[in-house]
């Protein structure tokens, strides 16, 4: 599956004046305790070979931190308070990079005495802060609390996929495969727009491309399309297609897949009903569904907004997670608070619920239903000139069945939700993802300049 890991580096600091002894029992603690989380997707980039036990606190070293960090590549920054701190080096270090940036400090035991000095930790953060500001660091603040509790491991994480998700979107290259359907104005967006404002790159591939590789694909029948096909139906029940659309159902995922990798691209935008159908014979479907499942989604109708989307999701799951791609469509006929997320074909198979049966249809579209858990659906869009990112977090629950892949989601107060998305510059697709992650897309719209909504924001309601 495709990832991208997250390097982070590690600036804790001290007061000149303060116990060194003290701040290097500090900085043990919580870097035993950050060393054990998400391991295998952060690298950590430490400053050990340039300040005394690895703690910044003398402004000669500035310059040499910021060159290793720089040297490194460092995609954020953690910068915890071992003590009181000196903002004349943190601040100016974070200040070099201006990058994702997690404050956080443990929290002192007990007040001054006459007798011993604490460590004013809370105090000192206050400081280094204010000019963290000035230097135009936006920053992240994990609340003041011990190095063992859960809010620093929770605030950690968050923070993490938050940094994942800016990181995602410099330089993200979408496949847009073909053009939007005519009918579907609401997908339009400004590609020049996403381009200088985030680096965000659209790349054109032909929907005849892919069709033409697929056909060779299956023509020559290689090892690997063999292996895929056995794979893919001994997981699908496929009874109801003809053998040979079946094939080109399989070649064409093949296809998309080495034509975007071939052109860089992670995530794409595809015309599928209204080019594949008439170009193949056979609906594209299924490969967005597969794509999701090896970390490469696609979006429908050529939704590039769509295709950030499931980027932005993606990298807040830490490339843990398959998203889908659904629409918007219906309430549910006995419950007023859930709705039903739904497309005509393309979930991924990892997310099928475990007593539902996986088979396409005539036509070449999945059918299954999704499994129960919690979800996050998000929106990615645009209006003059101003991006929006739309965050919330349900779960899963019981209705009627129906056909294509589908999941009926449920809210605490759906009308709030549909006011929202109403009112907001949305359209009816989302993107969806198992699991809570409106936090950290909060947090993470705030260091990429997105109007941060969600479905307790004020705003229009409804008549």
């Amino acid at each position: 599956m495709y990832k991208q890991t997250l390097t982070l580096g590690i600036v804790p600091t001290k007061r000149m004046m303060l116990s060194m002894d003290e701040a290097k029992r500090q900085k043990d603690r919580f870097m035993k305790v950050i060393r054990e989380i998400k391991p295998d997707v952060v690298e950590y980039v430490d400053i050990d070979d340039i300040c005394e036990n690895g703690i910044a606190f003398k402004p000669a070293d500035v310059d040499a931190v910021v060159a290793k960090l720089k040297a490194a590549n460092v995609d954020a920054l953690f910068v915890p308070f071992c003590d009181f701190g000196e903002e004349q080096v943190a601040a100016v270090i974070a200040g070099a990079f201006k990058l994702p940036t997690l404050v956080w400090g443990a929290r002192d035991a007990v007040p001054n005495t006459d007798e011993k000095r604490g460590r004013d930790t809370q105090c000192g953060m206050f400081a280094s802060t204010k000019v963290m500001r000035r230097q135009g660091v936006t920053f992240s603040y994990i609340t003041n609390c011990e190095t063992e509790d859960e809010k620093f491991k929770n605030g950690f994480v968050t923070f993490l996929r938050a940094a994942a998700v800016v990181k995602a979107l410099k330089g993200l290259r979408v496949a847009k495969i073909g053009a939007r359907p005519s009918s579907f104005m609401s997908v339009m967006t400004d590609e020049a727009a996403l381009l200088k404002r985030f680096g965000i790159i659209t790349v054109p591939i032909a929907p005849t491309a892919i069709v033409n590789l697929a056909k060779k694909i299956v023509e020559e029948n290689g090892d690997e399309f063999k292996a895929y096909f056995a794979d893919l139906t001994s997981r699908i029940d496929f009874s109801k297609m003809a053998e040979n659309d079946a094939k080109l159902v399989a070649g064409i995922k093949m296809a998309t897949k080495e034509l975007m990798l071939q052109n860089g691209c992670t995530v794409g935008a595809m015309e599928c009903w209204s080019a594949f159908n008439g170009i193949a014979g056979v609906p594209p479907c299924m490969t967005l569904g597969e794509m999701a499942d090896e970390g490469l989604p696609i979006a429908c109708e050529t939704d590039v907004n769509g295709a950030i989307t499931l980027a932005i999701l993606r990298a807040a799951g830490l490339y843990e997670n398959s998203q889908f791609f659904a629409d918007l469509t219906i309430r549910h006929p006995q419950n007023d608070n859930a709705e039903l997320l739904w497309h005509c074909g393309p979930f991924p198979y990892s997310l099928k619920a475990d007593d539902c049966t996986a088979c396409m249809s005539q036509r070449g579209q999945e059918c299954w239903e999704l499994k129960q858990g919690p979800i996050t659906i998000a929106r990615f869009d645009d209006l003059d000139g101003d991006y929006y990112l739309f965050a919330g977090e349900g779960k899963s629950t019981t209705g009627p069945k129906t056909t294509g892949t589908y999941v009926w989601f449920e809210v605490d107060d759906w009308a709030k939700w549909e006011d929202r998305l109403m009112y907001g510059p949305y359209i009816h697709h989302v993107g969806g993802m198992y699991g809570n992650y409106q936090a950290a897309l909060k947090e993470a719209a705030r260091y990429l300049g997105l109007i941060y909504d969600h479905p307790d924001a004020d705003g229009p309601k409804s008549l």
